[in-house]
């Protein structure tokens, strides 16, 4: 097998999830035969199941900060307050309505965790869609290739799916309704007509940063494996970037 293919392809394996207990260990049991018996399989087998396990790795990371605080209680990626309202916020905040501004927030990363596991589907086409060029410049890249070679096959993509699974969550979990008595409150400020009301598209907003985090989380997990010996948690990992 063509060693350079390998290596890229064993990278992206073990970039694209969280270092949890277990993961790492899981998926080696099911990826390292294959690579161990490279001298009886073709290519195109071992390609295969590197693809088929990378997949599942996948959708493990996006399940993580699909979770209840996964984008509120990482401060990586936790959706703040957008800069055209925040002037309106802090006003908000001087005259007794702090807790309007801190429950919109909240909300807003509410939404982003229920609309995450739509980019599960994404990554796995993205994956399946690789080719040989696509593992060679993701090897020889920078340290976050591999997570640009994701943003590019994925981004339009993924926005156009998680906008609408954003709007429906930001219905559930209330978030245009904080937004809309959040904006409500701030008009009834004397000082609000000299300052104006802002304008926000909430739903693309929330959208693209919810996109922002999640691949904001792949690239900070490709860095650490790329360059920290401490995320090198198996001999694999450490023979590919031991040296590096």
């Amino acid at each position: 097998m063509n060693y350079s293919l390998c290596l890229a392809f064993t990278f992206l394996l073990f970039m694209v999830a969280p270092c949890h207990a277990g993961f790492f260990d899981d998926v080696s049991r099911a990826v390292l035969p294959s690579l161990q018996q490279q001298d009886s399989l073709d290519n195109s087998t071992i390609i295969t199941g590197l693809k088929e396990a990378l997949a599942t790795s996948t959708e493990r990371a996006v399940t993580e900060v699909s979770k209840p605080g996964g984008y509120f209680g990482n401060q990586l990626i936790k959706i703040l307050l957008p800069d055209k309202i925040q002037q309106a916020a802090d006003l908000l905040g001087k005259i007794g309505y702090q807790q309007q501004v801190d429950d919109f927030v909240l909300s807003m990363n509410r939404a982003a965790e229920k609309a995450a596991p739509k980019a599960a589907s994404f990554f796995g086409d993205a994956i399946r869609q690789m080719t040989v060029e696509d593992a060679k410049g993701i090897l020889e890249g920078g340290d976050t290739a591999a997570t640009k070679f994701f943003e590019k096959k994925t981004r339009s993509q993924l926005f156009d799916s998680f906008k609408p699974s954003v709007a429906t969550s930001m219905d559930q979990v209330g978030t245009a309704r904080t937004y809309k008595n959040m904006i409500g409150t701030y008009e009834t400020i004397p000082l609000a007509s000299m300052i104006g009301t802002p304008n926000l598209d909430l739903d693309s907003y929330v959208t693209n940063k919810a996109l922002d985090g999640l691949f904001r989380m792949v690239g900070e997990e490709e860095k650490k494996i790329r360059t920290n010996p401490a995320a090198q948690t198996t001999d694999l990992l450490r023979k590919v970037f031991g040296g590096k």
